[in-house]
């Protein structure tokens, strides 16, 4: 027997990404909870400053913002990638690490340019993946999935986006650019975000 979360059945994803949508409509409609876009909920193209410091802060003010506009529960993700050697860069600037107007070949250029004369070995870094829930009562969730793994000079593989052609996930020999999707969506940092949310929903609908 389905029951109600607190905003109601409907989810509305602070993000326009088809992809992310279907994978986290895959771990919560076993709660009851349906997922739709945004742009479905009737949210303006409002632009969301991701100014935090964090993944979790910006995941959280996502998500919070659109909730604000749409009175709904509402779910948002962010991520990046962590280098050791750069002191976690390019981190919650990921996505632009190569300026406001960089692409992923850009950031994949900058970041093996500063990594170049870095051992393999010590090449060391991780995937990020915080996603955080924000129920119109002022409640939240979130749940944050880590893989570990180390970066190339080159890129290895045409699969995935960003700079998964350039990390190696540890216990594996190649990249998230060449492992098959179906592997790297088991490993990946956003699959043990969504595993962890997953546990957390469970144990919501246990205290109520």
């Amino acid at each position: 027997m389905k029951e109600k979360n607190h905003g109601g059945d409907v989810i509305v994803a602070a993000t326009r990404n088809r992809h992310k949508i279907e994978e986290i409509q895959a771990i919560t409609e076993e709660f009851g909870m349906s997922i739709i876009s945004r742009d479905e909920a009737g949210v303006p193209p409002v632009e969301i400053v991701e100014d935090g410091e964090t993944f979790e802060e910006n995941s959280y003010k996502k998500a919070f913002e659109i909730m604000k506009i749409c009175g709904r529960t509402t779910i948002a993700d962010d991520s990046g990638l962590e280098v050791d050697c750069l002191d976690g860069a390019p981190g919650v600037f990921s996505a632009r690490f190569a300026g406001a107007d960089g692409d992923d070949r850009a950031n994949n250029q900058k970041l093996k340019e500063l990594i170049k004369d870095v051992p393999y070995e010590e090449r060391t870094g991780r995937f990020v993946s915080v996603i955080t829930m924000v129920f119109p009562d002022g409640e939240v969730i979130s749940s944050r999935g880590e893989v570990e793994g180390r970066l190339l000079l080159e890129e290895s593989g045409e699969n995935g986006f960003g700079y998964d052609p350039l990390f190696v996930p540890l216990g594996y020999d190649e990249s998230f650019g060449v492992i098959d999707s179906e592997v790297k969506n088991r490993i990946s940092h956003r699959a043990r975000a969504l595993e962890g949310l997953r546990e957390k929903l469970r144990q919501r609908e246990e205290n109520r």
